[in-house]
């Protein structure tokens, strides 16, 4: 694993690369990015973004959700993989959050993973996003990244979420998902990084650089 002065130089690069690592996600409140995220699961955000708009007219509470249904629910979010699953569990956590927190979105990890769909990884994204807190969320464009640049050792993603937590300041907790997430959705991608172009190419021990 790296030394924590070459993760906070890269770290610093990229924040200059960056400068303003947001999520991609569209939303309107915080219960409309809780279903976005949800939906985000093993999807792209570029096609989430293209049915929640009508989606989210139809319904941007949790009571509209439950009033819309299940079958409904499936028509505007059916080009979005998993749907069927997906709707499910929308539903029922749309549900929850009427019967048990008077539809308002709650604000702790344990409660927001009570929640069906909700999972840690999604939990911490609305904790990150909605709430501004320093916690990082563990995907498979953070998995591959972290591995890629001597992050950490491990495929767990809560290992991995505590690894970089150990490593990083408060200031790139809050960041870290979302610059490596960009990094790796538009610069290191899977398939064809660009090491040509890229700002830490440097710093980069990786077996598969291009340079």
């Amino acid at each position: 694993m790296r030394k924590k002065s070459e993760v906070l130089e890269i770290f610093d690069i990229l924040k200059k690369a960056i400068p303003h690592p947001i999520t991609e996600l569209s939303y309107v409140n915080p219960y409309t990015f809780l279903v976005a995220v949800i939906l985000s699961a093993q999807s792209t955000d570029k096609g989430v973004n293209k049915a929640t708009p009508a989606l989210f007219k139809a319904a941007d509470t949790p009571r509209k959700m439950v009033d819309l249904g299940m079958d409904n629910l499936k028509n505007y979010i059916k080009t979005i993989g998993l749907y069927n699953n997906k709707a499910k569990n929308i539903i029922l956590m749309s549900q929850d959050l009427v019967n048990k927190y008077n539809g308002e979105v709650p604000g702790t990890r344990e409660d927001l993973e009570s929640l069906a769909g909700v999972g840690r990884k999604t939990a911490n994204v609305f904790l990150n996003v909605i709430y501004d807190q320093p916690v990082i969320a563990v995907d498979t464009h953070v998995i591959r990244i972290a591995n890629r640049l001597g992050f950490t050792e491990s495929q767990n993603p809560v290992q991995i979420e505590r690894d970089l937590e150990a490593i990083l300041p408060e200031k790139y907790r809050k960041l870290a998902n979302h610059l490596l997430v960009l990094f790796g959705r538009y610069t290191c991608k899977a398939q064809k990084p660009e090491c040509e172009t890229c700002p830490i190419s440097k710093l980069c021990h990786s077996s598969d650089k291009r340079i």
